[in-house]
């Protein structure tokens, strides 16, 4: 996808996977993807990210398990974001976590081609603007102040 190449930073190809889903039933989601893949991202894992809730709109036609509606119904979600580097049938599981645990019946899901970057390890650790560097700031989670 990307022919880059740096000192600085690897390139991995892989998948975003975005899913919305009521903010009450985003936790199981993340949890039954883990169980498929931890998500690792250099030297973390577990990595994600959980938008705000906003709405999702749809409208229910004759076919599906609900009632049909004349108009389209608002719910407030979130969006569930993560990367994997799995591809292809190698998605299927991560997938079939995330269906038996979503609440809707036709879940909302992306799968979209991506591209991430991993920092080279040991590079620019003394850089001033990494949060180690400097007085802890308010979003640094407590086990990482006063390293």
């Amino acid at each position: 996808m990307h022919d880059l190449k740096s000192e600085r930073f690897t390139v991995e190809t892989g998948t975003h996977i975005l899913v919305q889903v009521p903010q009450e039933a985003a936790d199981r989601v993340l949890q039954a993807i883990l169980s498929r893949d931890i998500l690792p991202w250099g030297d973390y894992d577990q990595v994600s990210f959980t938008t705000q809730p906003g709405q999702q709109q749809f409208r229910s036609l004759p076919k599906g398990v609900n009632a049909p509606t004349d108009h389209a119904i608002k719910v407030a979600c979130v969006e569930l974001q993560v990367f994997t580097c799995a591809r292809g049938a190698n998605l299927e599981p991560i997938l079939r976590a995330i269906y038996d645990v979503h609440p809707y019946e036709e879940p909302v899901i992306q799968l979209i081609d991506a591209t991430r970057t991993r920092h080279n390890r040991g590079m620019d650790e003394d850089n001033p603007n990494r949060f180690w560097n400097g007085d802890p700031q308010e979003w640094v989670p407590a086990p990482h102040r006063g390293k």
